[in-house]
């Protein structure tokens, strides 16, 4: 397909003049000690009684270092499930439009189609987890306007080849999204790194993996600024809270002690690996590049209950394409690991 430079183009037309809700701290806002009396909040200082910074300047400055991303090119979301649900809604027009995506990967594309009213093409990875950009291609359609790609993929662990990805991205006319929740634990490097190269490159990352904020539901876009601009037109004005806001640029002043819990996992993925093969019934362990591994085994259905009795909560995959008698572990803290594996040995 011909490629269109203009992101412009791509958007829904309904959506192209809108004009983003005008916010109090739109309008004004100072580091300075000032008398606040046009947001009609509450005068009394609770540390909370103020409306939160609309495009977390504080907090993108310190992305923007630590990523090395511009600000200009960063949204932030309400977990990259908002995010998700922005792109739908910006880039698909409902009942008209569809989005691509590569099962099995991570649910929530489909969720927000759905409640878009955007039907869902979907061509399947092969038996090793990698998409044929080729047939993605040729499935796509002019009513196709993104295609969602899941690397490290979710549930399968394994980052997705670059030439596939990059197929996809110099060929499609439309946005493509590479969800790089897991990019943390890969050896490849991110996506964002090509995004002055490609108007229509969408990545996404988060702090609910690597950097353990979970509960705060904080996602990351990073996009072309022109894309930027329209995602935050369209977001709601305070979508990320004060909270949120404190905690994560704490966090991103203690990237040490981040880095010293990634390598931990690391290692400690690379030990599951091995001890899990010594146990009789687990038949495949899948190559991971993620904070998991996807494991075959005899009968899923059986082996997650009888952890669920043992207290141990594991993730049933057995449903999903490719994935069949497949459990995911998640990779704990060492003692954690460590009680699985003992679990696991005297399941009979």
């Amino acid at each position: 397909m011909k490629k269109s430079n203009a992101i412009a183009n791509l958007i829904r037309e309904d959506l192209r003049d809108i004009e983003a809700y005008s916010s109090a701290r739109d309008e004004f806002s100072s580091e300075d000690k000032m008398i606040f009396l046009d947001a009609n909040e509450n005068p009394f200082d609770t540390h909370l009684n103020r409306y939160p910074d609309p495009y977390q300047s504080k907090l993108k400055s310190r992305i923007s270092v630590i990523k090395n991303v511009p600000t200009r090119n960063i949204v932030l979301g309400n977990g990259s499930d908002e995010i998700i649900d922005l792109l739908i809604r910006l880039f698909c027009n409902p009942f008209q439009d569809n989005i691509l995506t590569f099962p099995p990967t991570y649910g929530m594309y489909k969720v927000a189609a759905d409640l878009n009213a955007i039907d869902i093409k979907q061509v399947f990875l092969d038996d090793n987890f990698q998409l044929n950009a080729d047939k993605a291609l040729v499935e796509a359609s002019k009513h196709t306007k993104i295609i969602f790609v899941c690397s490290p993929n979710n549930p399968s662990g394994n980052t997705i080849k670059r030439p596939e990805i990059l197929k996809l991205i110099q060929n499609f006319e439309g946005i493509v999204v590479v969800d790089e929740a897991y990019i943390d634990f890969a050896e490849e490097e991110s996506f964002s790194t090509l995004l002055s190269q490609y108007k229509n490159l969408v990545v996404m990352q988060t702090f609910s993996k690597a950097y353990g904020l979970a509960g705060v539901r904080l996602g990351m876009c990073f996009a072309n600024t022109e894309i930027v601009e329209y995602l935050n037109k369209i977001k709601p004005p305070y979508n990320v809270n004060t909270l949120t806001q404190k905690h994560a640029l704490e966090r991103l002043n203690s990237v040490g002690e981040v880095s010293k819990e990634i390598q931990t996992i690391l290692t400690e993925r690379k030990k599951l690996s091995v001890q899990l093969k010594n146990i009789p019934w687990v038949k495949h362990i899948y190559p991971s590049q993620a904070n998991f591994l996807l494991v075959k085994v005899d009968e899923a259905n059986t082996r997650y209950n009888q952890c669920i009795e043992k207290n141990i909560v594991v993730r049933n995959r057995h449903t999903q394409p490719n994935c069949e008698n497949c459990l995911r572990f998640t990779i704990g803290t060492p003692e954690e690991n460590q009680k699985l594996i003992e679990t696991l040995k005297h399941l009979a």
